[in-house]
């Protein structure tokens, strides 16, 4: 097969593979976004109901209006998962790969490279065990070692896991994060997704590619560049604001993030799938007015 026929395959499978997806799973889901290219999830943790089940957790991010939630694996209790997916009617959508900040798959130590695919692996068969297509994973950090190396390492030890993920058809999808690798952490905001795009392309699977975090970087570089550059890699999103002025992380739509030109290049690349939000959670309240703001800076 020719490099540009398998990248053909890469972009047709990226595209079409989270539609297919939430078809699959939900067709009421489905329906809804033909009418509108985002569906809305979150990450569990941000459900803050102490006491109450996770039945009763997904019937309240249900009751707010979020399209699906995402879990935490391995750890995820899969059929009580389930069980709440069927009482519910919500959906899991994907999972975030537990302990990928500190066992990580840059780690020099061959035994915690092990525990890492280890975590990712398991991850991907309890991801398609209720119903999720994609185990969010950050990959290690750059204090691991010169840039070439944690690459190299990270992308041997990922690539152990790729036909697993093929053949459960689950993306590994990676997330740009504040973890000194494949960026400038020290650098200004001037800076390209140059380096993610290459990263993600060694792989060489349809079932490796981005889980694109909008205000991670914007620290760094221009958002909707960088959602431009990466193209059909971003299977997935996650939503947070960030202010440079005032350097830190903010409410979704608050901070100086230019979000027209992010809904323009989300459009651009024809981007239709999910968005995680990943700020501080809370109750029933707090869940509404962070759906809010999602919908109002992203449609």
């Amino acid at each position: 097969m020719s490099a540009s026929i398998a990248f053909s395959r890469r972009k047709l499978l990226r595209t079409t593979a989270p539609v297919a997806a939430a078809a699959l799973v939900a067709p009421s889901a489905f329906a809804w976004q033909s009418k509108s290219k985002i569906l809305n999830t979150l990450k569990i943790g941000m459900v803050k109901m102490p006491g109450a089940t996770l039945e009763q957790k997904f019937r309240v991010v249900k009751e707010v209006g979020f399209d699906g939630i995402e879990m935490s694996a391995p750890g995820m209790d899969v059929e009580e998962t389930k069980a709440a997916i069927k009482a519910s009617g919500l959906i899991v959508d994907g999972t975030v790969c537990a302990e990928h900040w500190s066992v990580r798959h840059t780690s020099p130590d061959a035994e915690t490279r092990a525990r890492a695919l280890n975590n990712l692996t398991v991850a991907l068969r309890d991801t398609k065990a209720v119903g999720g297509d994609t185990v969010l994973v950050v990959v290690g950090k750059g204090e691991d070692g010169p840039e070439s190396e944690i690459w190299e390492r990270s992308v041997e030890n990922i690539s152990k896991a790729i036909p697993l993920a093929e053949d459960l058809n689950v993306t590994i999808a990676i997330e740009n994060v504040w973890n000194q690798f494949l960026y400038d952490h020290d650098g200004d905001a001037t800076q390209t997704a140059d380096k993610f795009v290459k990263y993600v392309d060694e792989f060489n699977s349809p079932r490796v590619a981005m889980q694109f975090d909008i205000g991670n970087h914007w620290k760094y570089g221009n958002t909707g560049d960088w959602i431009r550059t990466l193209g059909k890699r971003i299977v997935k999103l996650d939503s947070k604001g960030f202010s440079r002025t005032d350097n830190r992380f903010t409410k979704i739509g608050e901070g100086d993030i230019d979000w027209k030109d992010v809904r323009a290049a989300l459009t651009e690349i024809g981007f239709e799938g999910w968005c995680a939000a990943e700020v501080g959670g809370g109750g029933k309240e707090r869940l509404a007015e962070i759906l809010a703001n999602m919908k109002r800076t992203l449609g």
